[in-house]
C-alpha cells in the first residue's frame, strides 16, 4: 500500500500528460531495508502508470518478501542498473527524476554498506527533481539532522515523522491511508483528510 501510494504521489507532482518522453524516465534507488521494499513496489506501479522506471538496488535483501518484489519488477521488464554512474551529469541527462528509497527511519548509512553510501553521495549532487520516501535518506527521523539530501518532494508514509518539520521542498504528501483508529488515538496523530478513495493527501 505504501509503494502504490508513493507512486500515486509522484503522478500528482509529475503528471504523465505534462511530461516529455525523457521526463517520464524515473530512477528508483533502493536500499536493503523496508524503504527499499517500498521503492520496489513504487517502481512497479510507476510502470503500470506508463512511466519508465529503472531500479538501482545495489545491496539486495535476503528477505523472501523483498526477493519476491524484485522478481515482480523483473517480470515487468523494469531494468536494474548494475552500477550507478559517478558522473552526475550522466544521471541528469538520462532521467527525468529520481526516487530516494534508500534509508528509512532509524537506518544509518553505515548500516547498509558502501554502495548505498556512495549512491547517497551522488544523489546529493543531482539537478533533476528528487522524491524521498518517508524521510530523506540520511536524515534523523526525530531531530531532522540531515546529511545533505534536499528533496523536492517528500512522501511521508502513514504519518509525517518529526523531521518533516525541517523539509523545505516544493511538495509534501502523506501516503498510505491505513492507520487504525486506536493507533491514531494512542499517538495523538493528526492525520489529513483524504478525498473520496484517495490514498494520498497533500500537506
Amino acid at each position: 500500500m505504501c509503494g502504490h501510494a508513493s507512486a500515486v504521489a509522484v503522478t500528482k507532482v509529475f503528471p504523465l500528460s505534462a511530461l516529455s518522453r525523457k521526463q517520464r524516465t524515473v530512477l528508483v534507488v533502493c536500499g536493503p531495508e523496508q524503504n527499499g521494499a517500498v521503492g520496489l513496489v513504487c517502481a512497479r506501479h510507476l510502470r503500470v502508470f506508463e512511466y519508465e522506471p529503472t531500479i538501482f538496488y545495489p545491496t539486495r535483501s535476503l528477505d523472501p518478501l523483498h526477493r519476491d518484489l524484485t522478481t515482480q519488477c523483473e517480470k515487468m521488464d523494469i531494468p536494474f542498473l548494475s552500477f550507478l554512474p559517478t558522473e552526475v551529469q550522466l544521471i541528469n541527462d538520462a532521467y527525468g527524476l529520481v526516487v530516494d528509497a534508500v534509508l528509512g527511519p532509524g537506518v544509518e548509512p553505515c548500516e547498509v554498506g558502501g554502495p548505498c553510501t556512495r549512491a547517497l553521495a551522488t544523489l546529493k549532487l543531482l539537478s533533476i527533481p528528487l522524491v524521498s520516501l518517508d524521510i530523506p535518506s540520511g536524515w534523523d527521523a526525530e531531530t531532522g539532522t540531515e546529511d545533505g539530501l534536499r528533496p523536492d518532494v517528500l512522501v511521508s508514509l502513514a504519518a509525517p515523522k518529526r523531521c518533516a518539520g525541517r523539509f523545505s521542498g516544493r511538495h509534501h504528501f502523506v501516503a498510505g491511508r491505513f492507520v487504525p483508529d486506536d493507533v491514531r488515538r494512542k499517538f495523538a496523530l493528526r492525520l489529513p483528510g483524504y478525498t473520496g478513495t484517495d490514498c494520498v493527501a497533500a500537506l
